[in-house]
């Protein structure tokens, strides 16, 4: 019997005015959630396993307030993680796809309807995003993930080889791969979150699933979600922890086939380093996929309009205070232009609320821990202590109730300032103004400026400038945007990953990642078979 997997479409965003009914219930969802604390389990086996080594989810922007205890796993659990994941595999590679796609299509309308305010105050309260960053992240996002991957995975299933000669038939099995998957998410994306576990296991992977710490809250819910939405037991193994210890137990493991990643440069480099180590020890070539690190741009020629390049610099700087890998982080403005986007900054700043998630009137919130607070906080002390950069905007740092920073912008006159090639993750945007003469010289300093590749843009009115920012700038993000800003990537849209330090370009929300998780087993089947070992040339 043959299905179809319907053609999906993005998932609408809600815009939560006020008096609407969307706005009412995530009102209450997030009153719910924030007045009780929960405990969390691991989840192994598709059993709650609690481990009595707990730590707290808080709440950055409030952060002695605890929204939940979590159970830490430690090395037996790790080890039951690896036994339960590997011994899923097999009932799991045979449940036919069309059944298997069935559970994720149907999380995503449980998302759609019934969790959407759900996973989306829980978002809000644990990793400190507003409505509208949470609404196009836990809600929309992720539920795309879900049904766009299907309808992707039935077309690579489709493709079949061409020619089959009479008498023969040739055909393609697209196999999981041998072993299980471990998938490493971040705090910043809960869609993210959901996607790296799932996506693997939709094409027939069982998974280790180790969240961040800081999102152990909001990754709950979706283990529960897909618990609801009939994910048997096993296939998906949620193991909240310290990332050094499961990850050398689980990187060690002969049965790992495969690490999905999403999270910092230098902790994909460690893992590469440590499979390639143990590379004797595995029964294939483990596939290595990571989104990690970016240094991401916005280009400026004089042909720009200053009021949507000011619009596009604040809102890819600023929204979720820069804690996104896409976030404009560098701009690269030229003169004439430079005033006139000052003072639109200016006014825009002016005007732009910070505090607590509840109250939507504010535009930016807190950094999600004390550790990214001291870290962005000393790139400002740097800069504001440095000859060659200065504070224009912004500054001030307070973590006396939640870890707040304010949108700083720092202007520098050196194109390779520490704060031009450095990741800083927060929101923190430096200037770096040229002379209009040097476009095209200066497009040559952005693309040699960082190692990272993920995104970036240009904005010109002048297409010939458009073209050559285009071309010198090919390997300088995987992601490229014409007059709008570097973030905002949607699923079926605009796939997304980037090269050089910031990733394998394994393009999440597209079937080019969903490949990397099978392997192919040609099979051809003779209707006919030889009775005689006699070519025709052999003939008298």
């Amino acid at each position: 019997m043959f299905f179809e997997v319907p053609v999906p479409k993005n998932e609408p965003v809600l815009s939560y005015r006020p008096g609407s009914e969307e706005r009412e219930s995530l009102k209450k969802a997030l009153n719910d959630l924030y007045t009780q604390e929960i405990e969390i389990p691991a989840i192994i086996g598709g059993k709650e396993v609690f481990t009595g080594d707990t730590d707290y989810c808080i709440s950055p922007h409030e952060h002695r307030h605890h929204l939940a205890k979590y159970h830490k796993v430690r090395q037996p659990e790790i080890q039951e993680a690896i036994r339960t994941a590997t011994q899923a595999h097999r009932d799991w590679e045979e449940m036919p796809f069309y059944h298997r796609s069935a559970i994720f299509l149907k999380a995503a309308e449980l998302l759609s309807t019934k969790y959407r305010f759900l996973l989306n105050a829980a978002t809000m309260l644990a990793q400190s995003k507003n409505v509208h960053q949470a609404e196009i992240d836990s809600a929309c996002e992720l539920i795309d993930f879900w049904r766009f991957n299907a309808y992707f995975a039935q077309k690579i299933y489709e493709q079949q080889p061409l020619i089959s000669p009479k008498g023969e038939w040739n055909f393609t099995e697209y196999r999981p791969l041998e072993g299980f998957v471990f998938a490493v998410t971040p705090f910043n994306f809960t869609a993210i979150a959901g996607n790296l576990p799932t996506a693997p296991a939709l094409m027939g992977n069982s998974v280790i699933w180790k969240p961040a710490g800081t999102a152990v809250y909001s990754g709950y819910y979706i283990m529960k979600i897909l618990q609801e939405a009939g994910l048997p037991d096993g296939v998906i193994n949620f193991i909240p922890g310290a990332g050094s210890q499961i990850g050398n137990l689980v990187l060690d493991s002969p049965e790992l086939a495969g690490v999905h990643f999403t999270g910092s440069t230098g902790v994909f480099n460690q893992i590469w380093q440590r499979t390639a180590n143990n590379i004797h020890l595995y029964k294939s070539y483990p596939r290595l996929v990571g989104e990690t690190g970016g240094k991401d741009f916005i280009f400026a020629h004089s042909s720009a309009d200053p009021r949507t390049l000011a619009v596009a610099s604040l809102r890819g700087a600023f929204e979720y205070q820069g804690q996104k890998c896409s976030a404009a982080s560098r701009l690269y403005i030229p003169q004439s232009l430079y005033a006139q986007w000052h003072d639109e900054m200016a006014e825009m700043l002016g005007t732009l609320q910070m505090g607590d998630v509840r109250d939507f009137s504010n535009f930016v919130n807190a950094v999600i821990d004390k550790k990214s607070f001291d870290t962005i906080r000393a790139y400002i002390d740097f800069a504001a202590e440095s000859s060659d950069a200065g504070i224009i905007f912004g500054g001030k740092c307070d973590d006396s109730i939640g870890y707040y920073i304010e949108p700083t912008v720092i202007k520098t006159s050196d194109p390779f300032f520490k704060t031009m090639q450095e990741e800083i993750f927060g929101p923190v945007l430096t200037v770096y103004v040229y002379p209009d003469d040097q476009f095209a010289e200066t497009l040559s300093i952005c693309d040699k400026t960082s190692p990272y590749g993920l995104t970036g843009s240009i904005f010109a009115q002048d297409r010939n400038a458009i073209c050559m920012a285009y071309n010198i700038l090919r390997y300088s993000a995987g992601n490229f945007y014409i007059n709008d800003k570097p973030t905002g990537a949607v699923v079926g849209q605009q796939p997304f990953g980037g090269g050089r330090s910031s990733g394998t370009n394994d393009k999440a929300g597209s079937a080019l990642n969903l490949q990397r998780w099978i392997s192919a087993r040609s099979i051809k089947e003779n209707f006919v078979p030889a009775t005689n070992y006699e070519y025709p040339y052999m003939l008298p």
